[in-house]
Order: C-alpha cells, then sequence, then structure tokens
C-alpha cells in the first residue's frame, strides 16, 4: 500500500531502532516532527470543514426541491426519505468491519472521492433528464447517504485520536463554526442560484451548477483528507462478536430501550410529513426558491441560537425536563402550518420549529450518556439508536407518502375539502396526532436517569456536523479520551 505523505515516512524513520534512542536530542526531534504534522493536519482538517460544506448543505436541504423539479410523486418523496436513511444506518457497520482490512485514511479519501462522483452523476442527471431520472435520483442520494455514513466513523476515530485534549474543545468549536457559516452561505446562495435560474426557466440548469459546486467541493475535500497524517495504519474498532454482544445487551436495558423508541419513534413521526413541507411551500404558495431557503435559515439561525441556552436549562433542571418540554411542543408545529401561508407567518413557524427541535436534540443527546452504564462504550449506544431510528424513519416516510398519495382522494371523499384548504394538510395532521401519541405513551415512562459525574471538561465532544430546515440540526458525539477504571 503506497502511502503519498512524506510524513509516513518520517514515522517509519523515526519508529526504526537507532542507538541512543532515549537520548534528549532524539526526543527533542520527535516531539518536533509530530508537532510540524499536527499543526499542518490541523489546519487542512478546518479548511477541509470550509469544503466538504458546499456538499453537506446541498444533500440536506436541496434533495427534496430537485425530486419536486423532477415532478416526483408522494410516495416517491417518501421513499426519498425513509430509503437513504436506512440505508446509512447499514452503511455505519459495513463502515466498520472495512476498518478491518483497509487504512481509515484511505476509505475516508476513496469515499470522499466516491462521493464527488455521485453529486457530478447528479447534475448530469438535471441536464439529461431521462423517464426514469426520479429513481435514478433516489438510487444516487442512497448512495450518497451511505458513503456519508461509511466515513464518518473513521473521521470520528481520526480526529479523536489526534487532536491534542488541551485543544479538542478550542478545535471543534472553531470547526463547527467553520461549518455551519459556510452551510448557511451556500445554502443562501443555492436558493438565489435556483430562484434566477428559475426565473428565465432555467431551473434545470441552476441545479445542475448547485450539484457540480458540490461536487467540486466534496473532491476538494478529499485533496485535504489526503494532505492530513494519520499515525495510525488501521483503525483500533474490530467486528467480533463481542460488538454485536455489547449490541444485544444495550437492547436489553430497559431505560435505553425506551429511551431509544421514544427518539426513533419521534423521528418516525416527523419523518411522515417532513419532505411535504417543500411540497407545500414551492407547489401550492408558490414561494420562491430563495423564500424557500429563508424559511429554512429561520429554522437552522433560531436552533444554533438557543442551543446555549437549552444547554443551561438542561443543567439547572435536567434533561429529561427539556425532553418532556420540547416533545409537548413538537406535536404543535405541523398544526400551525394549517392556519396561514403568509412568508412571514411561515418564518415564525419556522423559528417555532428551530426552538424545539435544538432543545429536543441537545437533550436527547445528553440523556443518552446519562443513562448508559459507567463501563459501556458510548459508541455502542449511539449506533444501537440511530439503527432503530433509521428503521422507524424509513417506516414512518413511506407510510406518509402513502397518505399523501390518496390525501385528495380522501379529503374529497369525506367532505373535508370544505374545511382544509390544501390536501396534503392531511399528511400535516397524520404528523401531530402520531407526534402526540408518542409524546402521551413515552413521556410518563421515562425515567430520571440516576445523577452521576458529568465528563471532565472534553471528555465528550458534541459538534454540530450537519443540520436540516425541518427536524433539527445534527449534534455528532466525540469521544475523546480513556474511561476511567474503576
Amino acid at each position: 500500500m503506497l502511502f503519498t505523505t512524506p510524513f509516513f515516512t518520517l514515522a517509519i524513520f523515526l519508529d526504526m531502532p537507532v542507538a541512543n534512542v532515549s537520548t534528549p536530542e532524539v526526543v527533542t526531534n520527535r516531539r518536533s516532527a509530530r508537532r510540524h504534522w499536527l499543526r499542518g493536519t490541523l489546519r487542512h482538517s478546518q479548511q477541509e470543514a470550509l469544503a466538504s460544506s458546499a456538499m453537506t448543505a446541498t444533500s440536506d436541504n436541496f434533495f427534496n426541491a430537485f425530486a419536486i423539479f423532477l415532478q416526483a410523486s408522494m410516495s416517491q418523496l417518501g421513499v426519498l426519505t425513509g430509503f437513504p436513511q436506512l440505508f446509512g444506518a447499514l452503511m455505519q457497520f459495513i463502515s466498520v468491519s472495512l476498518g478491518n482490512w483497509f487504512c481509515r485514511k484511505n476509505i475516508i479519501v476513496v469515499g470522499a472521492i466516491v462521493q464527488s462522483i455521485g453529486l457530478l452523476a447528479m447534475s448530469i442527471l438535471s441536464i439529461a433528464r431521462p423517464a426514469s431520472a426520479v429513481w435514478i435520483f433516489i438510487g444516487l442520494a442512497m448512495f450518497h447517504h451511505g458513503l456519508l455514513n461509511l466515513i464518518q466513523p473513521h473521521w470520528r476515530a481520526w480526529m479523536g485520536s489526534i487532536v491534542p485534549p488541551r485543544r479538542r474543545g478550542t478545535f471543534f468549536a472553531a470547526r463547527t463554526r467553520i461549518t455551519m457559516l459556510a452551510s448557511l452561505c451556500v445554502f443562501l446562495a443555492g436558493g438565489a442560484l435556483l430562484t434566477a435560474s428559475n426565473y428565465v426557466e432555467l431551473a434545470w440548469l441552476g441545479f445542475a451548477l448547485l450539484f457540480f459546486l458540490a461536487a467540486i467541493g466534496r473532491m476538494s475535500s478529499a485533496w485535504l483528507f489526503t494532505k492530513m497524517h494519520d499515525p495510525q495504519i488501521h483503525t483500533q474498532t474490530k467486528v467480533s462478536s463481542d460488538t454485536w454482544r455489547r449490541l444485544r445487551e444495550a437492547w436489553q436495558e430497559p431505560v435505553f430501550k425506551q429511551y431509544s423508541l421514544l427518539v426513533a419513534s419521534m423521528q418516525a413521526m416527523v419523518a411522515i410529513s417532513a419532505p411535504f413541507f417543500a411540497v407545500y411551500m414551492l407547489n401550492e404558495l408558490h414561494f420562491s426558491y430563495f423564500e424557500f431557503v429563508l424559511s429554512g435559515v429561520a429554522s437552522i439561525a433560531t436552533q444554533f441560537i438557543t442551543l446555549k441556552f437549552w444547554g443551561k436549562f438542561s443543567d439547572k433542571f435536567g434533561n429529561r425536563m427539556v425532553m418532556m418540554i420540547t416533545c409537548g411542543m413538537i406535536p404543535v408545529v405541523p398544526l400551525l402550518w394549517l392556519f396561514s401561508g403568509d412568508f412571514v407567518y411561515i418564518l415564525v413557524i419556522q423559528a417555532i420549529s428551530g426552538l424545539c427541535w435544538s432543545g429536543f436534540t441537545l437533550s436527547t443527546t445528553n440523556y443518552l450518556y446519562d443513562i448508559r452504564p459507567h463501563h459501556a462504550d458510548f459508541a455502542t449506544y449511539a449506533a444501537m439508536q440511530a439503527g432503530v431510528s433509521a428503521i422507524l424513519v424509513f417506516i414512518g416516510s413511506l407510510f406518509g407518502g402513502l397518505i399523501a398519495s390518496y390525501a385528495e382522494l380522501f379529503v374529497q371523499f369525506t367532505g373535508l375539502d370544505n374545511w382544509l384548504n390544501s390536501a396534503i394538510f392531511l399528511v400535516f395532521l397524520a404528523s401531530c396526532c402520531g407526534r402526540f401519541v408518542v409524546f402521551m405513551y413515552f413521556i410518563p415512562r421515562l425515567q430520571e436517569p440516576t445523577l452521576r459525574q458529568r465528563p471532565l471538561k472534553l471528555d465528550l465532544i458534541l459538534r454540530i456536523s450537519r443540520f436540516n430546515a425541518i427536524s433539527g440540526v445534527n449534534l455528532d458525539w466525540l469521544t475523546v479520551s480513556k474511561k476511567t477504571k474503576k
């Protein structure tokens, strides 16, 4: 296996047996070499965050809009929401298995390159638009999300192993700011590009350019990964019977099971309606693409701003209290869409949604840390919870597509069209009822976790890795220190 970085050659040289390896001069040289490659690696990582933002802002916020442009049916929009999530969860397990055979840096680089090719294929699809364009796009979206989940575990392990403990908080805070700011800029610029191209009846060209720029950003990301140094040839995570045993043991714990089903069920109820807010705004309210983007920014900005508030609130009153409040608020959000289609009113709704989702996301992530046993690996519990959520989101999205497909026929048959201004409102009502049922069933059963000592500062880093205008920010966890033996 060939390694192009000069740091690998240096590392081999430093690991060779030499005389007087414990002399101060040798130790000083090794430390100097480490500082040199570490400084360059961290700098390139921050640059990679900027480059990859072009991809994340596009994939999380414009896929539904592109599917609507391709005239996807309601059921196809449901499939677009569910299948990529399910496939992505499966790829996380495959990712860990690949770590037994390949260098994690190579997995990340190759994955990023292939991902950029997939985005380029989406750009070509926008130009060609064959008869089966929607299904081809769904396949490419699955491919895209699968590669995201293939890369994520190895990137997390890589960064967690090389960022010095004293710099982790500062480093990931700065990286999050870069990602959020760049992603919001791309999101706004994409909306302006699509609005301008649609104005001259060249929306296909706008989407083609958007996906092409996302592909360039991801290819630049892959190039920056090659310039980063990884001191480990292989990842330390191995797939074994012990891994599956830990997963089974996690699921057998009643508190964790209730928590996982609460989070997964709420996400499933959200998936019923999530793709159809874009349909309502673009097709029925006739928002421009830029107005569509601004409505998303209202939610995203609120989520980002209120995370600090919810963090302080949860420290004072507990994560269970935050989960109770936000779970009670979330069912109301889709109901608010029924009363007006005014643009300013939609912005207010999105801000309320952002307030709810920031608290829910933060509290559920912290709650997971609180309820897992001290001896357990946080990754095991997070992986199990993510897998359960993916399965239920898949089911919820298909159910939402089914409801949306027959919504117009149903409201006409029952006479609800005299009350509902849009048949899509039936989907919003179904999602509202489902969220309320989840709240009523799970919250009374949700136990207050036993108070435990919080991790030392920087033992656990939570970073905003991605965001979505409907279902909130994605807080990615990063375990950064060894557990203390008791």
